[in-house]
């Protein structure tokens, strides 16, 4: 098995352990560079978004990757932790509806739009 997928399949894990809500992973393959998969999960609140990030931080770092970053640290309803090849976003339900990004990258991105 891939040590990208497993590792995806660890952060599932992680986020459906913690009561996560909304858990979706969309394959960024053929879509964009900037990793191979994006997940995309709610919180019941800023408390619960924190510690999901926290614990999500806590399974990168677990599984090696050390150059983990954490975008939001001061937002109360978003948090981003880049983890190189996997990238989490967690937002509070409101937030989360308002960008939409699960519908952004599941659609097919044409390569015009792509190479621009």
């Amino acid at each position: 098995m891939d040590k990208i997928y497993e590792l995806k399949n660890k952060i599932l894990k992680v986020l459906d352990n913690n009561k996560a809500l909304d858990i979706v992973s969309i394959d960024l393959d053929g879509k964009s560079s900037i990793a191979d998969y994006m997940i995309v999960a709610s919180g019941t609140s800023s408390r619960h978004i924190q510690a999901l990030s926290e614990q999500v931080l806590e399974q990168f770092k677990k599984s090696g990757v050390i150059n983990c970053k954490v975008e939001g640290a001061e937002s109360l309803d978003w948090k981003l932790i880049d983890g190189i090849d996997v990238i989490v976003h967690i937002f509070n339900p409101e937030k989360r509806k308002f960008y939409e990004l699960e519908k952004i990258w599941s659609e097919l991105i044409p390569k015009e739009k792509i190479m621009i």
